[in-house]
């Protein structure tokens, strides 16, 4: 009686993880405050600048001649980094998730590298290895092949920055689902392709998606690795980052924010795509589907 008593009480008290409601509206103030200082009043200050002089100066600016070769230069180099990089994580997953082999920590911690190291620092590797005083720049500029300042060092060093979203999104996924799913269609009779497009892809379409979307996002406004091998030559190897810098250095300022407010649309873009996928995501295992 005397334990039951007590486990009553007990009971009966307030969860002591739960807090009043004064506290809790002070830390949701504190919190949407932080938010409102750090994204939403840079985003404002960007589209409010873009348009100070009006929708025609904007347009002008997003029209100019240097302006289109950036934004031409960003969508290629996404078109070519971003596919690559969905072949690369989905192997490196496939292999780490579902297999077991020597190597294995190691190759998981070079995945991690590109987070570990600034963007400079990896420009400069590149600029090493194919530099001018470097084994490969003299050989591959024989054959007429130009790496720095030129399109393929801009798609290599965009490679080496993003090449770790897709494949960490879908390392913990391949993991939890395990490998009862490929095993059962095995024995029934489907070979490796037919496995892997009609059993693993369709459990991990959303987080390749994640992935996928996170990569471009990267792609598409790294600065710092693509600042140090394009050389940033005007209306050649300037990304709209790159082009965003240079004409800001000019005192272009409507111009250069009319460049940035692309990158703040698509950073938009990508926080809403990033929910729906969540959402999806969120229903689909509600509903008792696989990943």
């Amino acid at each position: 009686m005397a334990m039951a008593t007590r486990l009553s009480a007990r009971s009966s008290r307030a969860n002591p993880t739960s807090e009043s409601r004064a506290v809790r509206w002070l830390l949701i103030a504190i919190a949407m405050a932080f938010m409102a200082l750090v994204l939403l009043l840079p985003l404002y200050a960007v589209f409010h600048e873009a348009f100070s002089k009006g929708v025609g100066t904007f347009l002008a600016a997003l029209s100019s001649k240097d302006a289109q070769a950036a934004i031409r230069l960003t969508a290629l180099v996404s078109l070519i980094a971003v596919p690559l990089n969905l072949v690369f994580g989905l192997a490196a997953s496939w292999a780490i998730a579902k297999f077991e082999f020597r190597g294995k920590a190691f190759l998981i911690t070079l995945i991690d590298l590109p987070f570990s190291i600034s963007p400079v620092i990896s420009g400069l590797v590149f600029v090493l290895l194919f530099g001018a005083g470097s084994v490969l720049g003299p050989v591959l500029k024989s054959y007429g092949i130009e790496v720095l300042f030129a399109l393929p060092g801009i798609v290599l060093a965009t490679i080496f920055v993003t090449f770790p979203f897709v494949a960490r999104e879908l390392i913990p996924l391949m993991q939890d689902q395990g490998t009862g799913d490929e095993e059962a269609a095995l024995s029934l009779g489907a070979n490796g392709w037919q496995t892997f497009f009609r059993v693993t892809l369709p459990n991990i379409k959303w987080g390749l998606l994640y992935g996928v979307l996170l990569c471009n996002a990267r792609a598409m406004g790294e600065f710092g690795a693509v600042a140090v091998v394009s050389g940033k030559i005007r209306g050649q190897t300037t990304t709209i980052p790159l082009q965003v810098e240079m004409l800001y250095n000019e005192y272009n300022a409507t111009a250069a924010f009319a460049l940035a407010s692309l990158l703040a649309l698509l950073a938009l873009v990508t926080l809403v795509l990033k929910s729906v996928l969540e959402w999806r995501f969120s229903a689909e295992i509600a509903a008792g589907g696989h990943r």
